[in-house]
């Protein structure tokens, strides 16, 4: 059982490390040690006093113990962040033969980043005694020895180290022999008997005697062997090797069966006493090798490990016939083969990075090779193309940072593969994949789809029609992506009696716009507004797009007939002389459309006459002109029914009645229009109208009554009777018209005109004089842009 717990301690990992704290530039050395076998719990040391940091420090900033491997030694008080044991320490188990035994540790603290390195050192107790590998040893001395002569004795083990091992050897009083202990090359003791008497075989065959070994300790610990020593005749030669010390080199990887060294010693005697067997003179239990009895060949029996035991020190000893040996050491030295990867641990990993932070901290990891020499050296090393670099730190540690800023829109995950290569032949690497995400950072505003829109609505729409949509998409993710729409007026609003908020209303979530209210092209042709989106980050980012929307025309207006008017209280005709050609204009029906496009194109048409064929209306100006020339046959009184229509679908129409009187002699007086009436604006209110119309009439009227006396006066004159017209002194043929367009910019011509008609009675010449013929009252336009229509002056005459 000893020997088994004995072997498990030798095979320990041998490290050590100076604890070694960091402060800027100073540094001090401090060493925290404890007794093995010392109880769970107990206190090593006042870390945050060592540290010089405040008082609750250590917990604020993550504190951490960190040991090679799995195993941890140390921990902290849950309370007072003081360094307790964790488990009881047991030095053969942890460093086995090495002294001192010290265990390396680093304390990370987090936020900030910050490295302690320590060591803790666990100090010997005396808990092992000596042991020798036998309890019995056989010695056979031949009796020709002289006194003086030494004879080695295999030595005992202690596992315990420093003043607690081995020191020294007694034997049992005798009056032959005596022990001494030596120092081996490896610093262990060994005993050795010096014969101080001769011997007799005759007087005493055999000696019996009790070998002690004794620590250092207080009290000292003891191990004892028996030594039974037979006395042989005489074998005058005792074997001798070539040499008394070998030396080899064999390197750890060397495969198992294979010749590490040949031994050789020769004997000068004959027959049986010259005959040399060989063997090893002492055997541990972690001993790797086996000796050939004959040939003196040592071979290796199993796999050597540098890491564990750098070299061995193996005793030989040849024995001939007689009983008579010699001995040698064998000085075997393995090579370290680079057969250790290095190794890789993680201290701390922060896996998600904001994107707008440059040079942030991503891991902190050691690396460590169990090799030595070229071969444990390590480099570490990431891919290229990565944005990331590998700073060194202090003993062997490394920080991942950011290499600048990161865009999560570029990338937002990266896989960063850190290798850990050693310089030994051949290389070897260890390989540790991080995967990092990049956290959104509100960096990007929001961007439509297009600039601008146009959107086509029809008139006479119902109330909360979807008229089209808008979109816009943010690069940006979460909630730095989630989009909020609202509407903004246009840089020059139109129509400015309506808000926008009473026209157009848009859906906050997807962006999609309603009209509120039924729109009217004749009011509103088009209007624009502008479109934001703003995203729901910290701070918010917003982006606009203008949107333009154009009201489409409807055919809703039928045609307004502005001439002749037909709400006048006494109907009134067109003058048409007897004589008049074809072709000969009577009269011209003014009509105007409140729709666009071609819902505004007008058509005339003669739907219903007195006379079939007598009269025709032109089809695009509404003019009626005389289809034939007029006869005496042909009815004094003519009523004319004309259709205007528009263009639209469906079309709309009105109809206008017209009443043609044919006489007979009557000449076409020039009767000019006031001059009021040209100069008049399109703007002007009714009472203007009204002033200029009355002035107009009485002057035209005043006029007329002159005319008809002179009339008079000269008929009574002249014959009694005579051909040609009724009304001498008038020119003759024809007369035109004359209306006077008093037309202004960018609204109908209000023009007037004034129409001579006679009675219709016989024999009768008075008149029916100066009615005009055209409203005064314009209907509203509603807001909307009216096109300028043509005067109808020198159109429409008197007749």
């Amino acid at each position: 059982m000893a020997q088994t717990k004995a072997h498990c301690k030798k095979r320990q990992v041998v490290t050590f490390i100076l604890l070694l704290l960091w402060w800027e530039v100073d540094s001090e050395t401090i060493q925290y040690s404890v007794l093995e076998e010392t109880e769970s719990g107990t206190v090593v040391a006042n870390l945050t006093k060592d540290l010089g940091l405040q008082m609750g420090e250590l917990a604020a900033r993550g504190a951490r113990i960190v040991f090679k491997g799995n195993r941890q030694h140390l921990q902290f008080s849950p309370h007072t962040y003081d360094l307790l044991i964790k488990e009881k320490p047991d030095r053969e188990e942890l460093c086995g033969s090495t002294e001192p035994c010290v265990l390396p540790f680093q304390v990370l603290l987090e936020n900030p980043l910050q490295f302690f390195q320590a060591a803790l050192r666990i100090q010997d107790i005396n808990d092992h005694s000596p042991e020798f590998p036998t309890r019995e040893m056989v010695l056979k001395i031949s009796e020709i020895a002289t006194p003086g002569k030494a004879f080695p004795l295999k030595m005992a083990q202690d596992l315990d180290t420093g003043s607690n091992s081995l020191q020294s050897y007694r034997i049992s009083p005798n009056l032959h022999f005596n022990i001494f202990t030596r120092n081996r090359n490896d610093g262990r003791k060994f005993p050795e008997l010096v014969l101080e008497k001769a011997l007799d075989r005759e007087e005493q065959p055999d000696f019996s005697l009790i070998l002690t070994a004794l620590d250092g300790g207080s009290p000292p610990r003891t191990g004892t062997t028996e030594i039974r020593i037979q006395v042989l005749d005489i074998n005058d030669n005792a074997p001798e090797f070539s040499q008394e010390l070998y030396d080899v080199e064999i390197p750890e990887n060397t495969p198992i069966g294979s010749l590490a060294i040949r031994v050789s010693a020769k004997d000068l005697d004959a027959g049986l006493y010259g005959e040399i067997t060989y063997a090893l003179f002492q055997v541990d239990a972690n001993q790797p090798f086996e000796i050939n009895l004959v040939t003196g060949e040592i071979r290796l029996m199993k796999m050597l490990d540098f890491e564990e035991v750098q070299s061995y020190q193996v005793d030989v000893e040849a024995t001939d016939g007689g009983g008579l040996s010699g001995k040698c050491s064998v000085l075997i030295k393995v090579l370290d083969v680079n057969d250790n990867a290095p190794e890789l641990i993680l201290s701390s990993l922060n896996s998600r990075i904001p994107e707008n932070l440059p040079d942030t901290m991503v891991a902190v990891f050691s690396v460590s090779d169990a090799d030595s020499g070229q071969n444990q050296q390590v480099i570490c090393s990431i891919e290229n193309n990565l944005p990331f670099l590998l700073k060194p730190s202090v003993e062997n540690f490394y920080t991942l940072v950011t290499e600048g800023s990161l865009d999560r829109e570029q990338q937002e995950e990266y896989n960063i593969t850190i290798t850990a290569t050693d310089l030994g032949t051949p290389r070897l690497a260890t390989q540790h994949t991080i995967r990092v995400q990049v956290s959104d950072v509100n960096d990007n505003a929001p961007a439509f789809s297009q600039p601008s829109y146009t959107l086509l609505v029809g008139e006479n729409n119902s109330p909360a029609l979807h008229i089209g949509s808008v979109s816009a998409t943010d690069a940006d993710a979460g909630s730095n992506a989630q989009l909020t729409y609202s509407l903004l007026p246009g840089p020059e609003p139109w129509p400015p009696q309506l808000p926008l908020a009473s026209l157009v209303s848009i859906n906050a979530d997807n962006g999609q716009l309603f009209a509120l209210r039924s729109l009217d092209f004749e009011a509103v042709r088009a209007f624009e507004f502008f479109v934001r989106a703003q995203d729901r980050g910290s701070p918010a980012l917003s982006g606009q797009a203008r949107v333009r929307v154009q009201v489409l025309d409807r055919n809703d207006n039928a045609p307004f007939v502005l001439y002749p008017l037909q709400n006048a209280s006494a109907a009134c005709s067109e003058l048409v002389p007897r004589a008049a050609e074809a072709g000969y204009l009577v009269s011209k029906v003014v009509a105007v459309d409140g729709d666009a496009g071609q819902n505004a194109w007008l058509s005339f048409q003669l739907l219903k006459a007195t006379e079939p064929g007598l009269f025709s209306v032109w089809a695009h100006n509404g003019e009626v002109r005389t289809a034939r020339p007029l006869s005496e046959r042909d009815a004094p009184k003519h009523r004319l029914l004309v259709l205007v229509r528009d263009n639209g679908e469906p079309p709309l129409s009105a109809s206008v009645t017209l009443h043609v009187l044919l006489v007979d002699g009557f000449s076409q007086p020039f009767l000019p229009l006031p001059d009021a009436a040209a100069g008049a604006a399109p703007d002007d209110r009714l009472t203007v109208y009204l002033v200029v119309a009355l002035a107009c009439v009485s002057s035209l009227f005043l006029f007329s009554v002159l005319a008809f006396v002179a009339v008079r006066l000269c008929r009574r004159a002249g014959p009694a009777a005579g051909g040609g017209y009724p009304y001498p002194g008038l020119p003759d043929g024809p007369f035109p018209g004359q209306l006077l367009d008093a037309s202004g910019a960018g609204t109908l011509s209000h023009s007037y005109r004034y129409e001579v008609c006679l009675a219709g009675g016989a024999g009768t010449n008075d008149f029916k004089f100066l009615k005009p013929i055209l409203p005064n009252i314009y209907p509203q336009s509603r807001g909307m842009e009216v096109e300028e229509y043509p005067s109808v002056g020198n159109d429409i005459g008197f007749s």
